[in-house]
């Protein structure tokens, strides 16, 4: 914003004495000049304090969409907030070791073999998983799942918790399958990211092994995904501008569908 072309300073007449040629009688003349006082080297940047907000956050190990708010955006952000989007991870694993934090830079506590583990038993944990989760879903969803309400909540996809839960998977699966890598997407809300580094190193007990978290990174909160975010090169005034407006329509939307 203090980048941005500003307007000079604006003009106010003073009287100066006039032009001694000779031409003219001398005396004062009415001359309009720039008020030095609204300079912009005398006042300095015209932004010196700028209200925002961050909403789900990162780790220091994490990567991907974080969400921020600037000015009314920090109220929209509270409204998302009580909206519980799920959002929407890939999260990088590799078997055979286990750390103190579940991340792949902790510090080593052991090592075990992998060669037995299949894409199969992969996705039969994976399937356990995500069935559990559903149950708990509904349950702090609140929701009667034989009436009505629940039937139409469900069609618009609108069955989550709106209060206070524990962490909840929604989806899970796998993408890739390469021993000893493999890397899944998770749909979940109210997580933290070392809970989804938690969530690996249980698969791999599950599975007779061990496994580390090796990547964790948020593709999409809410209704934003990666195609919204800006990179660190984008991070110029008509970007975010451009970013604002492309993202109110669908920001307004969701509030509305959830709160209303």
């Amino acid at each position: 914003l203090n980048a941005a072309p500003r307007r000079p300073p604006p003009l106010h007449v003073r009287f100066l004495p006039g032009p001694a040629d000779g031409t003219a009688a001398p005396g004062l003349v009415a001359t309009r000049v720039p008020v030095l006082a609204e300079h912009h080297l005398v006042t300095g940047p015209r932004f010196r304090r700028l209200k925002m907000g961050a909403g789900h956050r990162l780790d220091t190990k994490a990567s991907g969409v974080m969400v921020l708010g600037i000015g009314h955006g920090n109220k929209l952000l509270t409204d998302l907030y009580n909206c519980h989007l799920s959002k929407v991870y890939t999260v990088g694993g590799l078997f055979g070791k286990a750390t103190d934090d579940f991340s792949d830079t902790g510090k080593l506590v052991e090592k075990t073999t992998f060669d037995h583990i299949t894409r199969e038993k992969l996705e039969r944990i994976l399937a356990v998983i995500q069935g559990t989760n559903h149950k708990a879903l509904l349950m702090y969803s609140n929701i009667d799942m034989k009436t009505q309400e629940a039937y139409e909540m469900a069609v618009k996809g609108l069955i989550r918790p709106m209060g206070k839960s524990p962490p909840i998977i929604t989806v899970i699966r796998c993408l890739q399958f390469a021993l000893p890598e493999f890397q899944l997407e998770i749909h979940c809300l109210h997580e933290t990211q070392q809970y989804l580094r938690k969530i690996v190193h249980e698969i791999g007990l599950e599975l007779k092994s061990s496994a580390v978290c090796t990547q964790v990174r948020r593709i999409r909160d809410g209704v934003f995904t990666l195609d919204d975010a800006l990179l660190r090169t984008q991070w110029n005034l008509q970007s975010i501008q451009n970013a604002i407006w492309d993202c109110q329509l669908k920001v307004k939307t969701e509030i509305e569908r959830t709160l209303a």
